[in-house]
Protein backbone atom coordinates (compact mmCIF):
# COMPACT_ATOMS: atom_id res chain seq x y z
CA UNK A 1 0.00 0.00 0.00
CA UNK A 2 2.64 2.35 1.03
CA UNK A 3 4.48 1.70 -2.70
CA UNK A 4 1.22 2.71 -4.48
CA UNK A 5 0.47 5.20 -2.50
CA UNK A 6 3.97 6.41 -3.06
CA UNK A 7 3.64 6.06 -6.34
CA UNK A 8 0.90 8.28 -6.65
CA UNK A 9 2.45 10.43 -4.93
CA UNK A 10 5.10 10.83 -7.22
CA UNK A 11 2.69 10.89 -10.10
CA UNK A 12 0.78 13.72 -8.70
CA UNK A 13 4.38 15.59 -8.39
CA UNK A 14 5.33 14.95 -12.02
CA UNK A 15 2.26 16.00 -13.12
CA UNK A 16 1.71 18.93 -11.36
CA UNK A 17 5.61 20.12 -12.51
CA UNK A 18 4.18 19.65 -16.38
CA UNK A 19 1.07 21.62 -15.67
CA UNK A 20 3.16 24.02 -14.28
CA UNK A 21 5.56 23.96 -16.80
CA UNK A 22 2.93 24.28 -19.27
CA UNK A 23 1.43 27.28 -17.89
CA UNK A 24 4.38 29.22 -17.96
CA UNK A 25 5.55 27.72 -21.27
CA UNK A 26 6.14 31.15 -23.45
CA UNK A 27 4.25 30.46 -27.28
CA UNK A 28 5.65 32.57 -30.34
CA UNK A 29 8.97 34.16 -30.81
CA UNK A 30 9.67 37.73 -31.10
CA UNK A 31 9.90 39.20 -34.52
CA UNK A 32 12.43 41.11 -35.42
CA UNK A 33 12.23 45.37 -35.72
CA UNK A 34 10.43 46.48 -38.20
CA UNK A 35 11.45 49.37 -39.35
CA UNK A 36 9.00 50.11 -43.28
CA UNK A 37 7.36 52.72 -43.78
CA UNK A 38 3.76 51.58 -44.04
CA UNK A 39 1.37 52.06 -47.15
CA UNK A 40 -2.29 53.61 -45.41
CA UNK A 41 -4.21 52.47 -48.91
CA UNK A 42 -2.35 49.24 -49.49
CA UNK A 43 -3.20 48.64 -45.65
CA UNK A 44 -6.94 49.71 -45.63
CA UNK A 45 -7.04 47.43 -48.47
CA UNK A 46 -5.56 44.32 -46.34
CA UNK A 47 -7.93 44.79 -43.42
CA UNK A 48 -10.51 44.74 -45.90
CA UNK A 49 -9.93 41.60 -47.69
CA UNK A 50 -8.66 40.37 -44.45
CA UNK A 51 -12.08 40.54 -42.81
CA UNK A 52 -10.35 43.36 -39.73
CA UNK A 53 -13.21 45.97 -40.83
CA UNK A 54 -15.96 42.93 -41.02
CA UNK A 55 -15.03 41.03 -37.82
CA UNK A 56 -14.31 43.87 -35.35
CA UNK A 57 -17.22 46.28 -36.33
CA UNK A 58 -20.77 45.83 -34.84
CA UNK A 59 -22.44 48.27 -37.27
CA UNK A 60 -25.89 46.80 -35.44
CA UNK A 61 -24.90 47.53 -32.08
CA UNK A 62 -23.79 51.07 -33.38
CA UNK A 63 -20.49 50.38 -32.03
CA UNK A 64 -17.73 52.68 -34.01
CA UNK A 65 -15.82 51.01 -37.20
CA UNK A 66 -13.31 48.25 -35.60
CA UNK A 67 -14.60 49.35 -32.06
CA UNK A 68 -15.45 45.67 -31.43
CA UNK A 69 -17.33 43.16 -33.31
CA UNK A 70 -20.54 41.45 -33.11
CA UNK A 71 -20.03 38.15 -30.78
CA UNK A 72 -19.36 34.86 -31.98
CA UNK A 73 -21.30 32.22 -30.55
CA UNK A 74 -19.67 28.89 -30.64
CA UNK A 75 -19.29 25.31 -29.31
CA UNK A 76 -16.43 26.80 -27.19
CA UNK A 77 -17.88 29.84 -26.03
CA UNK A 78 -18.82 33.14 -27.13
CA UNK A 79 -15.85 35.38 -28.43
CA UNK A 80 -15.85 39.40 -28.84
CA UNK A 81 -13.62 40.71 -31.00
CA UNK A 82 -11.80 43.11 -29.33
CA UNK A 83 -11.44 46.64 -29.71
CA UNK A 84 -9.01 48.17 -32.57
CA UNK A 85 -8.86 51.45 -32.46
CA UNK A 86 -6.17 53.44 -31.89
CA UNK A 87 -7.78 53.84 -27.68
CA UNK A 88 -4.42 53.54 -25.21
CA UNK A 89 -6.75 51.71 -23.02
CA UNK A 90 -9.60 50.16 -24.78
CA UNK A 91 -7.50 49.80 -28.16
CA UNK A 92 -3.95 49.06 -29.86
CA UNK A 93 -2.81 52.89 -28.68
CA UNK A 94 0.02 51.65 -26.69
CA UNK A 95 1.40 48.73 -29.15
CA UNK A 96 4.28 48.60 -31.55
CA UNK A 97 4.28 47.57 -34.77
CA UNK A 98 6.32 44.44 -33.58
CA UNK A 99 3.83 43.51 -30.78
CA UNK A 100 0.84 44.30 -33.85
CA UNK A 101 2.96 41.59 -36.46
CA UNK A 102 3.32 39.37 -33.06
CA UNK A 103 -0.39 39.02 -32.74
CA UNK A 104 -1.34 38.72 -36.09
CA UNK A 105 1.21 36.73 -37.88
CA UNK A 106 1.37 34.57 -34.78
CA UNK A 107 -1.71 34.80 -32.41
CA UNK A 108 0.05 36.32 -29.47
CA UNK A 109 -0.36 39.11 -27.54
CA UNK A 110 2.03 41.81 -26.13
CA UNK A 111 1.85 39.91 -22.62
CA UNK A 112 2.30 36.32 -24.19
CA UNK A 113 -0.98 35.14 -24.23
CA UNK A 114 -2.25 33.18 -26.89
CA UNK A 115 -5.16 34.18 -28.48
CA UNK A 116 -8.35 32.13 -29.09
CA UNK A 117 -8.47 30.61 -32.65
CA UNK A 118 -11.60 32.29 -33.33
CA UNK A 119 -8.88 35.17 -34.67
CA UNK A 120 -7.83 33.67 -37.80
CA UNK A 121 -4.48 34.37 -36.87
CA UNK A 122 -2.76 31.14 -38.61
CA UNK A 123 -4.21 32.73 -41.98
CA UNK A 124 -1.98 35.72 -41.40
CA UNK A 125 1.32 33.63 -40.95
CA UNK A 126 2.83 34.58 -44.30
CA UNK A 127 2.64 38.05 -44.22
CA UNK A 128 5.58 40.26 -44.39
CA UNK A 129 7.23 42.62 -43.05
CA UNK A 130 5.56 45.22 -45.53
CA UNK A 131 2.38 44.00 -45.03
CA UNK A 132 2.61 44.47 -41.50
CA UNK A 133 4.33 48.32 -41.72
CA UNK A 134 0.89 48.31 -44.72
CA UNK A 135 -1.58 47.26 -42.05
CA UNK A 136 0.08 49.28 -39.35
CA UNK A 137 0.07 52.18 -41.10
CA UNK A 138 -3.86 52.10 -41.93
CA UNK A 139 -4.91 50.93 -38.42
CA UNK A 140 -3.00 54.28 -36.84
CA UNK A 141 -5.38 55.97 -39.39
CA UNK A 142 -8.28 55.10 -37.21
CA UNK A 143 -9.73 57.08 -34.54
CA UNK A 144 -9.70 56.15 -30.38
CA UNK A 145 -12.51 54.96 -29.08
CA UNK A 146 -12.75 54.61 -25.53
CA UNK A 147 -14.86 51.73 -24.83
CA UNK A 148 -13.90 48.16 -24.68
CA UNK A 149 -15.58 45.55 -26.52
CA UNK A 150 -16.97 42.42 -23.95
CA UNK A 151 -14.85 39.98 -22.11
CA UNK A 152 -15.16 36.71 -24.27
CA UNK A 153 -17.88 34.37 -22.17
CA UNK A 154 -15.96 30.90 -22.16
CA UNK A 155 -16.73 28.07 -19.35
CA UNK A 156 -14.24 25.87 -18.02
CA UNK A 157 -12.12 24.17 -19.49
CA UNK A 158 -11.81 26.71 -22.55
CA UNK A 159 -11.33 29.41 -20.29
CA UNK A 160 -7.59 28.09 -19.44
CA UNK A 161 -5.41 29.74 -21.91
CA UNK A 162 -2.82 27.87 -21.37
CA UNK A 163 -4.39 24.23 -23.05
CA UNK A 164 -4.49 27.04 -26.41
CA UNK A 165 -0.60 25.66 -26.46
CA UNK A 166 -1.12 22.42 -26.67
CA UNK A 167 -4.39 22.94 -29.42
CA UNK A 168 -1.52 25.16 -31.09
CA UNK A 169 1.04 22.17 -31.21
CA UNK A 170 -1.55 19.80 -32.45
CA UNK A 171 -3.31 22.28 -34.89
CA UNK A 172 -1.88 25.26 -35.78
CA UNK A 173 -0.34 24.98 -39.60
CA UNK A 174 1.32 27.32 -41.71
CA UNK A 175 -1.43 28.31 -44.67
CA UNK A 176 1.28 27.82 -47.21
CA UNK A 177 0.55 30.50 -49.63
CA UNK A 178 3.09 30.72 -51.54
CA UNK A 179 4.02 30.84 -55.44
CA UNK A 180 3.31 27.35 -56.80
CA UNK A 181 5.78 27.29 -60.27
CA UNK A 182 4.37 26.29 -63.69
CA UNK A 183 0.90 27.97 -62.45
CA UNK A 184 -0.37 31.27 -63.75
CA UNK A 185 0.02 34.22 -61.92
CA UNK A 186 -3.33 34.52 -61.72
CA UNK A 187 -3.27 31.20 -59.98
CA UNK A 188 -0.72 31.71 -57.73
CA UNK A 189 -2.76 35.40 -56.67
CA UNK A 190 -5.92 33.86 -56.05
CA UNK A 191 -4.08 30.60 -53.91
CA UNK A 192 -1.97 33.58 -51.98
CA UNK A 193 -5.74 35.05 -51.33
CA UNK A 194 -7.80 32.03 -50.93
CA UNK A 195 -5.38 30.73 -48.30
CA UNK A 196 -4.38 33.87 -47.34
CA UNK A 197 -6.05 37.14 -46.25
CA UNK A 198 -9.18 36.24 -47.77
CA UNK A 199 -9.15 32.71 -44.72
CA UNK A 200 -11.76 30.88 -46.77
CA UNK A 201 -10.63 27.53 -45.05
CA UNK A 202 -12.02 29.17 -41.72
CA UNK A 203 -15.90 28.82 -42.74
CA UNK A 204 -15.37 26.19 -45.75
CA UNK A 205 -13.38 24.01 -44.36
CA UNK A 206 -14.73 21.04 -41.92
CA UNK A 207 -13.44 20.98 -37.80
CA UNK A 208 -12.91 18.21 -35.57
CA UNK A 209 -14.24 18.20 -31.67
CA UNK A 210 -11.22 20.78 -30.73
CA UNK A 211 -12.14 23.17 -33.30
CA UNK A 212 -9.19 22.28 -35.69
CA UNK A 213 -9.42 22.39 -39.51
CA UNK A 214 -9.34 18.77 -41.09
CA UNK A 215 -6.34 19.53 -43.70
CA UNK A 216 -7.26 16.88 -45.60
CA UNK A 217 -10.51 17.85 -46.63
CA UNK A 218 -9.23 21.04 -47.16
CA UNK A 219 -12.50 23.73 -48.38
CA UNK A 220 -14.72 20.56 -48.27
CA UNK A 221 -17.69 22.56 -46.55
CA UNK A 222 -18.81 22.78 -42.53
CA UNK A 223 -22.05 22.29 -41.21
CA UNK A 224 -21.57 23.88 -37.98
CA UNK A 225 -20.37 27.66 -38.55
CA UNK A 226 -20.62 29.93 -35.41
CA UNK A 227 -24.66 31.08 -35.27
CA UNK A 228 -25.56 28.04 -36.79
CA UNK A 229 -24.91 28.69 -40.19
CA UNK A 230 -23.28 26.73 -42.75
CA UNK A 231 -20.59 26.83 -45.78
CA UNK A 232 -20.63 24.81 -49.10
CA UNK A 233 -18.11 22.53 -50.22
CA UNK A 234 -16.05 25.28 -52.05
CA UNK A 235 -13.76 22.63 -53.75
CA UNK A 236 -13.39 22.64 -57.82
CA UNK A 237 -16.23 19.81 -58.18
CA UNK A 238 -18.45 20.50 -56.24
CA UNK A 239 -18.04 24.08 -57.66
CA UNK A 240 -18.47 22.64 -61.40
CA UNK A 241 -21.88 20.52 -60.38
CA UNK A 242 -23.29 23.80 -58.60
CA UNK A 243 -22.61 25.90 -61.89
CA UNK A 244 -19.99 28.15 -60.94
CA UNK A 245 -17.85 29.33 -63.92
CA UNK A 246 -14.79 31.52 -63.21
CA UNK A 247 -16.82 34.59 -64.37
CA UNK A 248 -19.95 33.61 -62.39
CA UNK A 249 -17.90 33.31 -59.45
CA UNK A 250 -16.00 36.70 -59.85
CA UNK A 251 -19.35 38.11 -60.12
CA UNK A 252 -20.54 36.66 -56.82
CA UNK A 253 -17.90 37.96 -54.81
CA UNK A 254 -18.77 41.35 -56.34
CA UNK A 255 -22.67 41.38 -56.08
CA UNK A 256 -23.52 38.14 -53.99
CA UNK A 257 -25.73 36.64 -56.45
CA UNK A 258 -25.24 33.06 -57.43
CA UNK A 259 -25.76 31.35 -61.51
CA UNK A 260 -29.34 30.53 -60.33
CA UNK A 261 -29.87 34.13 -59.56
CA UNK A 262 -30.39 33.03 -55.81
CA UNK A 263 -28.68 35.22 -53.01
CA UNK A 264 -25.97 34.45 -50.85
CA UNK A 265 -27.38 34.41 -47.44
CA UNK A 266 -25.70 34.38 -44.04
CA UNK A 267 -22.41 34.88 -43.37
CA UNK A 268 -21.76 34.95 -46.93
CA UNK A 269 -23.22 37.93 -47.67
CA UNK A 270 -21.61 39.32 -45.17
CA UNK A 271 -18.19 38.72 -46.39
CA UNK A 272 -19.41 39.98 -49.54
CA UNK A 273 -20.75 43.09 -48.11
CA UNK A 274 -17.82 44.04 -46.64
CA UNK A 275 -14.98 42.24 -47.66
CA UNK A 276 -14.80 41.01 -51.78
CA UNK A 277 -16.83 43.54 -53.34
CA UNK A 278 -14.22 45.73 -52.50
CA UNK A 279 -11.29 44.10 -53.93
CA UNK A 280 -10.34 44.52 -57.50
CA UNK A 281 -11.73 42.81 -60.27
CA UNK A 282 -8.07 41.31 -60.70
CA UNK A 283 -8.20 39.79 -57.15
CA UNK A 284 -11.62 38.65 -57.29
CA UNK A 285 -10.89 36.52 -60.65
CA UNK A 286 -7.73 35.79 -59.38
CA UNK A 287 -9.45 33.85 -56.29
CA UNK A 288 -12.13 32.29 -58.58
CA UNK A 289 -9.55 30.95 -61.30
CA UNK A 290 -7.71 29.30 -57.93
CA UNK A 291 -11.11 28.04 -56.37
CA UNK A 292 -12.55 26.08 -59.71
CA UNK A 293 -8.75 24.92 -60.88
CA UNK A 294 -7.87 23.73 -57.49
CA UNK A 295 -4.38 22.41 -56.74
CA UNK A 296 -4.68 19.87 -59.47
CA UNK A 297 -6.31 21.76 -62.26
CA UNK A 298 -9.94 22.11 -63.10
CA UNK A 299 -11.48 24.55 -65.49
CA UNK A 300 -10.58 27.82 -66.37
CA UNK A 301 -13.82 29.47 -68.16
Amino acid sequence: MRRILWGAAVLGTVGAATLASLVVWPVGAAPGPIALSGDVDRGAYLARVSGCISCHSNFEAARAPLAGGAPLDTPFGTFHPPNLTTDPVSGLGTWTVEQFAKAVRQGVGPDGTPYYPAFPYAFYADFTDQDIADLWAAFQTVPPVADPAPAHTVGFPFDQRWGLKLWRAAFLHDPDTGPVDGRSDAWNRGRALVRGPAHCGACHTPRNLAGGRDLATRFAGNAALPGGSKAPSIQPQALEQGGWTVSALTYALETGLTPSGDAFGGSMAEVVRENTRFMTPEDRTAMAIYLLQGEVGGRTD
